[in-house]
């Protein structure tokens, strides 16, 4: 049985729904080809914020997700474990140490990087450029005015 069309004011509603689904089958897809690993995706964000923004603190790092500091110092403690990132002293503050990639996280990222790139570019080929560039402009101003509401 095909899907009714979404009235136009259901729109906004619809697109949210896409994305949502979205997310759910591309974290599946990724789960099967080792991009998402057994950290989870997660895991790869947070590597790229310190391989794009450098060391940050537990806090920040919360803060710019949003989520819970508890969710974020969870995962710092998983992935210093396994050496791929380290607490270093904050000189700004001597209670929150900052969180750095090692040398080992940046290779692990990097090869999550080229998973996640070579997955996606599989999925979108035939997809013009410009498309995704909409896409993606329209997306980021959602989350944009979703971020002035948290």
């Amino acid at each position: 049985m095909a899907k009714k069309a979404a009235p136009e004011e259901d729109a906004p509603v619809s697109l949210c729904l896409a994305i949502f689904n979205a997310s759910f089958k591309l974290r599946a897809a990724g789960k099967k080809v080792g991009a998402v690993t057994a950290w989870g995706a997660g895991t790869w964000g947070l590597l790229r914020s310190l391989v794009r923004d450098g060391p940050m603190t537990v806090p920040d790092i919360a803060r710019s997700r949003p989520v819970a500091r508890q969710h974020i110092q969870k995962l710092v403690n998983e992935l210093a474990a396994d050496g791929l990132v380290e607490l270093i002293d904050n000189p700004a503050h001597k209670r929150s140490r900052l969180v750095r990639i090692t040398a080992k996280g940046r290779t692990h990222y990097d090869a999550m990087t080229g998973r996640i790139s070579a997955l996606m570019r599989d999925l979108a080929a035939g997809i013009p450029a410009a498309d995704l560039r909409r896409a993606e402009r329209v997306i980021a101003e959602i989350g944009a005015r979703a971020a002035e509401r948290i």
